[in-house]
């Protein structure tokens, strides 16, 4: 596939901005979101899972929609879809209407459908709107794994599903369904720290949680793959090892460690809402030395 993508090669899940009083901070997140495409990232994924998208009502999510999609120029992936079909149409076509570019349609999560289900799910998303659909792979959050079958049988019959975030944790069976799908059909890397090895296997880019700090070293690592410097792809990415093990943990879940880097940096974040939270003590200062490390000059 080709790098980048349609989407671009770094897209970074975007934290939401709250206030000291727990409200969204609509102005704080134009903000973020502008520093993030000034820093690395080519796309915006807004109220997903890292946007914590159950915490945010339906006014709030089309509100965050207009309000990124109006200060950036980049294309703006609306994650607007929940565990319930009609719900995830109605939210989808908001979404649009805010002015987003594509949706993130995940899979739906708790009550556990079948792949028929699955499939029947995301095409009655994708018919809702002609936005092109980027499905969301992600079976330690949802509980369900989408099957390859399913996927390509969406690949091949519905021409706006149009990519995977790849997060199933499985580069052998990615290399197989990159394989088998149509030719535009794109996978995006849903697991910072499987980038590279997606890259390996044909993805166009990724998803990220770490780009919110280290886009343009992710950046780098990429256009390094992508050119054919693959001593430098290794290289960018042993660099990036640290952050990948901060972003997430038993202890401080993503989107937590986020929000405490997000503060070290001095931009808009807040704390998450219950339940995420609260901070492990020390987490500013893992953050800091995060920052450290990416800072430090490059061994001979």
């Amino acid at each position: 596939m080709a790098i980048p993508g349609r989407f671009g090669a770094v897209l970074t899940a975007m934290a939401t901005p709250f206030g000291p009083d727990g409200s969204l901070d609509l102005d704080g997140a134009a903000r973020l979101a502008r520093w993030l495409t000034e820093h690395g990232s080519d796309g915006l994924v807004v109220a997903g899972t890292t946007g914590e998208t159950p915490a945010l009502s339906d006014t709030e999510k089309r509100d965050l929609w207009r309000a990124v999609a109006e200060a950036v120029t980049v294309p703006v992936i609306a994650g607007s879809t929940t565990n319930d079909t009609a719900h995830s149409l109605h939210l989808t076509r908001q979404a649009e209407e805010a002015g987003a570019a594509g949706i993130l349609a995940v899979t739906p999560y708790y009550n556990r459908p079948s792949q028929a289900g699955l499939a029947a799910h995301f095409r009655a998303v994708a018919e809702s709107t002609s936005l092109p659909v980027m499905v969301c792979d992600i079976p330690v959050r949802t509980g369900r794994k989408v099957a390859p079958e399913t996927l390509l049988d969406l690949a091949r019959g519905v021409a706006n599903v149009v990519a995977v975030k790849d997060a199933a944790g499985s580069p052998a069976a990615s290399a197989r369904l990159l394989a088998e799908a149509p030719g535009g059909f794109e996978l995006y890397s849903g697991d910072d720290a499987l980038t590279l090895p997606l890259l390996a296997v044909g993805a166009s880019g990724v998803v990220g949680v770490a780009t919110h700090w280290a886009g343009v070293e992710m950046a780098g690592m990429i256009s390094c793959f992508a050119k054919g410097d693959i001593e430098g792809a290794r290289a960018a990415n042993a660099r990036l090892i640290p952050s990948y093990a901060f972003e997430t943990g038993d202890e401080a879940p993503n989107p937590v460690p986020t929000k405490a880097m997000l503060r070290v940096l001095g931009l808009p974040g807040g704390a998450c809402r219950p339940p995420m939270g609260p901070e492990p003590p020390g987490l500013e200062d893992r953050a800091r030395a995060v920052l450290a490390g990416l800072r430090e000059p490059a061994a001979a």
